[in-house]
């Protein structure tokens, strides 16, 4: 309550100013009228007080993060779910989130009205240009009654972490398949592949002996193979 009383805004201090000036003069003139008009002017920024500050403490948040790991340079999304579990609607609301300076400046945003028993989202997007473990939060909420004349801030302290891994770059795809030219390159990938007695064959010449014959160069290629 006493944090409450502290919120008044500028409205709610000249109604509560209103009421005290209508009470004095109600005292000295002895005027009835002034003196309901003085209660009046009090009860207004008391029950925004009141509404305020019950209806602040029943609004919970939950923050979901999407992906939770990400590349440098890449956007991450996140996402608030609140809930009033009041019956009380809520006026407008001004969030903010509190980031590191690497993940780019405090997102505010304002939400209009919460009605009672229900649930709202909102979602902002970070990048990070740096590699690290940042923390999202903690989340602050100002929260204001319909006639404007109190707000209030709650601190929800919990944090999660966004983990920014180095940027992931695809490698070029290596040819594994080639003609072979039985020199340089074309040479060392035969041996690679086929092994090296494969490499060391050569076409049947007539007067070979038929013992070199290598039949599996022979059957690879469809013409009779022997060995160097």
């Amino acid at each position: 309550m006493r944090e409450a009383l502290s919120g008044l805004t500028f409205r709610g201090r000249c109604f509560l100013a209103a009421a005290l000036a209508s009470g004095l003069s109600a005292l000295l003139l002895g005027e009835k009228d002034l003196t309901r008009l003085a209660i009046l002017l009090s009860i207004l920024p008391l029950i925004a007080i009141a509404v305020v500050s019950r209806t602040r403490y029943q609004i919970t948040c939950a923050r979901v993060l999407n992906p939770r790991r990400t590349p440098v340079g890449t956007e991450a999304q996140v996402e608030l779910h609140l809930e009033n579990h009041s019956r009380v609607p809520s006026d407008t609301m001004l969030l903010e989130e509190h980031l590191p300076p690497a993940l780019g400046p405090h997102p505010r945003v304002v939400l209009e009205r919460l009605s009672g028993r229900s649930t709202s989202e909102v979602t902002y997007t970070v990048r990070a240009t740096e590699r690290g473990r940042y923390p999202i939060g903690p989340l602050v909420i100002q929260v204001s009654d319909p006639f404007r004349m109190c707000t209030v801030t709650r601190h929800f302290p919990t944090n999660d972490f966004l983990t920014v891994m180095p940027e992931i770059k695809p490698l070029p795809q290596l040819s594994l398949t080639g003609e072979y030219s039985g020199s340089g390159e074309s040479r060392a990938r035969s041996v690679a592949i086929h092994g090296q007695d494969d490499a060391a064959t050569r076409e049947y010449r007539h007067g070979d002996d038929l013992r070199r014959v290598h039949w599996r160069s022979t059957a690879r290629t469809g013409e009779l193979m022997v060995r160097r």
